[in-house]
């Protein structure tokens, strides 16, 4: 009766993960746009490129003049004793005078050796370093997301097969009951039946939470509420492209390669910074100009009042002489630093060409094992026919039964493995070459 209510169970989770309760099955271009749109890193990512656009603006360049607008009023009480030479005195006590003022003034920088139009240009090129940025966290999503698509299918794949073991387990325990029940067979032989259907069954239902593990990750990448949702995939093989050529891979890692072009980026804006450097070497030219309003009270003296109302002006021009050598250090750490990142952009080349090479070979390598291991699985497949029809008759063993089922299992174990490895290497190729956004 446990062994009815194992398959029983067995039977209800094969259904709950293969046909998700009937919802309309998903294709990996549907998870990414998916992903793509509720991601929260993505949308992290997104933002700080929002705020590096924000800061291209003339005025965080220093083109355009600062205009401020300011009021004080202030006042004072004093007493004084004053002593002439004739020996007279004077005194006051408790005079308050007070002070009003308001004005507008207005600052431009006209010039100060190329330094805004410098800023400004590397304020631009900060905003296509940050589109780069998050061009890269896009590349690694979809990489990541069609990874674990595919692992899924694999797992999924797995099941389905661990669900024939068990099948193939089943009828075998049935045989062997039978044969026990009408004494042409040992109880021996029908217990142990009994162990390898559980031992399958067991293994079955671990598969199960290996495919439930994948259909979480699947979630979380899309940005999923709930991560127990149920979803089923569209495609239930795993194709691997067997067009990719190593040549037509680097030509295009060159061209597109996001981290390359990151590291092209840090060397212009290294470059920017030392021409920011520089700036300070030639003269400034600096224009200001206000309109302003005073009014003052008295109450000592002739006057009682007074108010004056006007503007002025002035054009500053100055350069810096001496510095204490600072500017001469720091143009020659902008220059080591223009050199560090030249070698940087060169050390990621040597890397990502590394790479594009270690996993093209792989790729090729998978290819031919994929040819290798279709043909085993078929002559598996074909064994295990023939080993069921002769147990059936009486002409083979249960061992030599269950070391054919165990080889077919191991067959489309390997196989799995390999189409996955396979497709893994394909995406890590396409994504080095800057291609990874064909999967959308």
């Amino acid at each position: 009766m446990k062994l009815h209510h194992l398959l029983l169970l067995n039977l209800i989770i094969i259904i709950n993960v293969t046909d998700s309760n009937g919802q309309e099955a998903y294709e990996l271009s549907e998870f990414i746009s998916e992903g793509l749109e509720n991601n929260y890193s993505l949308k992290i990512t997104r933002n700080r490129q929002a705020i590096l656009e924000n800061n291209v603006t003339l005025g965080n360049a220093g083109f355009l003049p600062v205009l401020d607008l300011s009021t004080r009023h202030s006042g004072n009480v004093t007493s004084t004793r004053q002593t002439f030479t004739d020996g007279g005195t004077a005194s006051t006590s408790g005079i308050y005078n007070t002070s009003t003022n308001a004005g507008l003034d207005l600052r431009w920088n006209l010039f100060s050796g190329f330094r805004v139009r410098t800023t400004y240009s590397r304020l631009e090129e900060l905003r296509a370093q940050g589109e780069l940025l998050t061009r890269l966290a896009i590349e690694q999503f979809i990489a990541r997301t069609t990874s674990e698509y595919y692992n899924f299918i694999t797992q999924s794949r797995q099941l389905t097969n661990l669900e024939y073991s068990v099948s193939l387990s089943r009828e075998r325990y049935r045989i062997d009951q039978e044969r026990y029940q009408i004494g042409s067979g040992s109880r021996l032989q029908m217990l142990q039946s009994r162990v390898f259907l559980n031992a399958d069954s067991s293994r079955f239902a671990r598969q199960h939470e290996v495919v439930r593990a994948s259909l979480i990750r699947l979630n979380e990448l899309i940005g999923a509420d709930d991560f127990e949702v149920l979803i089923s995939v569209e495609d239930t093989l795993i194709l691997v492209n067997t067009d990719l050529f190593l040549d037509d891979l680097m030509a295009s890692m060159n061209e597109n390669n996001t981290s390359l072009l990151i590291a092209s980026s840090d060397q212009a804006v290294s470059e920017l910074d030392r021409r920011l450097i520089e700036s300070r070497t030639y003269p400034f030219v600096t224009f200001n100009t206000g309109y302003g309003y005073t009014f003052n009270t008295f109450q000592a003296g002739a006057l009682q009042h007074q108010q004056a109302i006007g503007m002025n002006y002035g054009l500053t021009v100055g350069i810096n002489l001496f510095d204490g050598f600072n500017r001469r250090r720091e143009i020659g750490n902008a220059r080591i630093e223009i050199d560090n990142r030249e070698l940087a952009y060169q050390r990621t080349l040597q890397e990502v060409s590394a790479d594009l090479v270690t996993i093209f070979r792989t790729y090729e390598n998978n290819l031919r094992l994929l040819e290798m291991e279709y043909e085993n699985l078929e002559t598996a497949r074909e064994n295990m026919e023939i080993a069921l029809e002769r147990y059936m008759l009486g002409a083979l063993s249960g061992i030599e039964l269950r070391e054919v089922q165990v080889s077919l299992l191991d067959a489309e174990e390997r196989l799995l493995g390999i189409q996955y490895q396979a497709k893994l290497a394909e995406i890590s190729l396409l994504q080095i070459s800057g291609r990874i956004m064909e999967y959308i």
